[in-house]
C-alpha cells in the first residue's frame, strides 16, 4: 500500500467531452498522469451550456508533487482550450481558482 498527501485539481471547460477525452489520452501518453473527466452543465445568468470537468489527482501509481500537478493542469487546460476552440477555462486548486483565457481566441 502506498499513501500520498491528497492534492486534487479540477479544470472546468465547455464543449465536447468526447473531443476532450481524446486530447487527454494523447497528453497522458507523453508523461504519466492520472486524469478523470465527467460531464457537467453550466447554468449562468442569461444562459446554459454543457461542458466537462477534468480532475488531476496525486495518484500513488504516478506520484506528482503539488507544484508539478499545478504546472500540468495549466498545460492541459491550455491544450484543451486550443484544441477545442474554447475561449476560457477555470482551474480550481485547494489554494485558489484561476480563470484563464487564450488571447488568440479572445476577441
Amino acid at each position: 500500500m502506498t499513501t500520498l498527501p491528497t492534492y486534487t485539481i479540477r479544470i472546468y471547460l465547455s464543449g465536447s467531452i468526447e473531443t476532450a477525452k481524446q486530447i487527454i489520452r494523447e497528453h497522458v501518453l507523453e508523461r504519466p498522469l492520472c486524469v478523470t473527466i465527467e460531464p457537467t452543465t453550466f447554468i449562468y445568468t442569461g444562459g446554459e451550456e454543457t461542458g466537462y470537468v477534468v480532475g488531476l489527482l496525486n495518484y500513488p501509481r504516478f506520484p506528482t508533487a503539488p507544484n508539478e500537478l499545478n504546472v500540468r493542469a495549466n498545460i492541459l487546460a491550455e491544450l484543451l482550450l486550443e484544441r477545442t476552440f474554447q475561449r476560457s477555462a477555470l482551474i480550481v486548486t485547494p489554494e485558489d481558482t484561476k480563470w484563464i483565457q487564450l488571447e488568440s481566441l479572445t476577441p
